[in-house]
């Protein structure tokens, strides 16, 4: 009985985190440029039943399964007015560049509601997070008299598979992902914003989905620690 309690365990874990990354795709429904996340799942160890050393058989039995990791859905979602003077959506594949002044580290974006922010030798456009945006030439975007010194870069990747959240919705790229390059095929349409590409109807089924799975593996939980009461019981 211990392997059916301990696999429905690990299914109500599983379940609570995908319910996870449903609430965070709710909760970004609103935020610009967010990209929809969804769960993936893979299977943990299984083993033969009833079989001697060396000898194959058919029946098999796992332990359940665990979040593997997480997919984001990069397609492209409306576009909305926007909200300051320094806004910027991208029409077409690509992201924004960017560079934290402080650590120098390059991460991504499809966020563009941008700012101003005063450094010791004048103003350059920023994200909500503080990072510096890069033009076309990799450079951050200096501003004088209130008008850019530079072009918002937008650029591409051979592929966004795998690429990782880096949290304030930027991304950075994996290895396989191949190195990013200039996308002077997407259009900058200033004055607008990408909205989030959060589905809500999906995100809803897929709430209830998993709602009804943790009761059932809940269920088994609690029918699993019956029987072994019930087992030791006897035994006494």
């Amino acid at each position: 009985m211990n392997t059916s309690f301990y696999t429905a365990s690990r299914g109500a874990r599983t379940q609570q985190d995908k319910l996870n990354v449903i609430s965070n795709n709710f909760a970004n429904v609103n935020t610009y440029g967010y990209k929809a996340k969804s769960s993936v799942f893979q299977d943990l160890m299984y083993y033969n039943m009833r079989a001697g050393e060396g000898v194959a058989t058919h029946l098999t039995s796992g332990t359940g399964t665990v979040l593997d990791h997480t997919n984001t859905n990069f397609s492209q979602s409306g576009l909305g007015d926007g909200i300051g003077g320094y806004d910027y959506a991208i029409s077409g594949d690509g992201f924004f560049m960017l560079r934290d002044p402080v650590t120098n580290q390059i991460s991504y974006t499809r966020n563009g509601h941008f700012s101003l922010s005063r450094r010791a030798d004048g103003f350059y456009l920023v994200t909500d997070s503080n990072k510096l945006v890069l033009d076309e030439g990799q450079n951050p975007i200096r501003v004088q008299d209130k008008t850019l010194q530079g072009r918002p870069g937008v650029y591409s990747f051979a592929s966004t598979d795998g690429m990782q959240s880096a949290g304030d919705n930027e991304f950075v790229p994996v290895a396989k992902n191949g190195d990013p390059v200039l996308n002077r095929e997407a259009k900058l349409l200033e004055g607008y914003l990408e909205l989030s590409n959060v589905d809500m109807a999906q995100e809803m089924a897929n709430t209830v989905e998993s709602s009804r799975a943790y009761s059932y593996v809940l269920k088994m939980v609690q029918s699993s620690d019956e029987i072994e009461q019930t087992i030791n019981s006897l035994r006494g």
